[in-house]
């Protein structure tokens, strides 16, 4: 039985409805959201046992939040409580020419003022095969990446496949210490690494010769991430495996996606989907890790199917509303196996 842990901050997410502007906006539509608490939703609706850590106020916003994650079977257990808030963010849809635009409002959450030692991660790891962190997390605080760097260590230190996704925000880094200093320490301990192009190259320098993510309108040469994929595992010998995600942005509702996985030695490219008209992108990129983990857990020695359905998990998660995946493995392999026509299923 394969357990996975997640590490890291679930928050509000207020967003405007339908298209409307901030400024157009009378009522936000309320909803629960993270990068590591999304890829634990994913798996919960895979059947794989999840179990997401973080630390919430004592209040009732804090207690919906934890009832939302259990409603999709996600373990809860092990959440601790203390510190002022929850953390919030405001989310505008974009259209056409007009993109998205997101606003946090998560100073002094509860995660970002966590004591390094107030978790039992030995505890907690007790039956994990699996253990996940995003870049988000070390980003919160120095107390924040201490804790997740604890947590790495442990699962080390039983064998635990842990996988990170670099997940750059830019905005968060605002503690004194850049993801340049802070990152590697993290990374070198993983065994299987995600990110984009952006992560890449503004956490550790490393780019695709003649890439520009905003002027690909759609069209992306996936060999070019060859270089990035063999960059990384240079750089951090013990992954095993290194994938990038490769949007395409035609505009705010059009996009292409697909992804690479290099093993070390041989590079895997997903086919390509065409996403016309998109519903709501966010929690793209935790959609497609839970769904690597999937395929990763599920289909051992196939490296090339793992990614399939992670990019096929993914772009479903397009066509659905709030942070959370909510498919089920048979929806991702009929996709995989071509079938997207939309008809409705009597």
């Amino acid at each position: 039985m394969n357990k996975v842990v997640t590490f890291g901050e679930i928050m509000l997410r207020l967003s405007t409805p339908g298209y409307e502007r901030f400024v157009q906006a009378k009522s936000f539509n309320a909803s629960f959201g993270g990068g590591e608490a999304n890829v634990a939703v994913s798996l919960a609706n895979y059947g794989i046992e999840s179990e997401f850590i973080t630390r919430l106020p004592n209040n009732e916003i804090a207690d919906a939040c934890i009832a939302e994650l259990r409603k999709f079977g996600v373990r809860t257990d092990n959440i601790i409580r203390g510190g002022e808030r929850l953390g919030i963010y405001f989310l505008e849809t974009g259209a056409v020419a007009r993109p998205s635009k997101v606003i946090y409002d998560r100073a002094n959450s509860s995660i970002s003022t966590i004591e390094p030692d107030s978790i039992d991660w030995d505890s907690i790891m007790d039956g994990a095969t699996w253990f996940h962190w995003t870049g988000i997390t070390p980003a919160l605080s120095e107390r924040a990446a201490a804790a997740c760097l604890k947590a790495i260590k442990v699962a080390n230190r039983r064998g635990i496949t842990v996988s990170c996704d670099l997940n750059y925000r830019k905005n968060l880094w605002k503690y004194g210490k850049g993801a340049n200093e802070v990152m590697p320490q993290l990374v070198e301990c993983c065994d299987v690494i995600l990110g984009n192009e952006e992560d890449a190259e503004k956490v550790f320098g490393i780019k695709p010769k003649g890439f520009d993510a905003h002027s690909t309108k759609g069209h992306i040469d996936t060999t070019a991430f060859r270089s990035v994929c063999e960059q990384l595992t240079e750089r951090f010998p013990r992954a095993r495996k290194v994938i990038i995600t490769l949007r395409g942005s035609v505009n705010a509702n059009h996009n292409t996606w697909a992804g690479v996985l290099f093993d070390g030695k041989k590079l895997y490219e997903s086919k390509k989907f065409d996403i016309t008209h998109i519903v709501d992108r966010v929690g793209g990129g935790d959609s497609f890790m839970g769904g690597l983990i999937y395929g990763l857990i599920n289909y051992k020695g196939d490296d090339g199917k793992a990614l399939e359905f992670a990019v096929a998990a993914s772009c479903l998660k397009h066509t659905i509303y709030g942070d959370f995946n909510l498919v089920k493995v048979s929806e991702v392999e009929n996709l995989m196996q071509g079938d997207s026509s939309g008809r409705v299923i009597r």
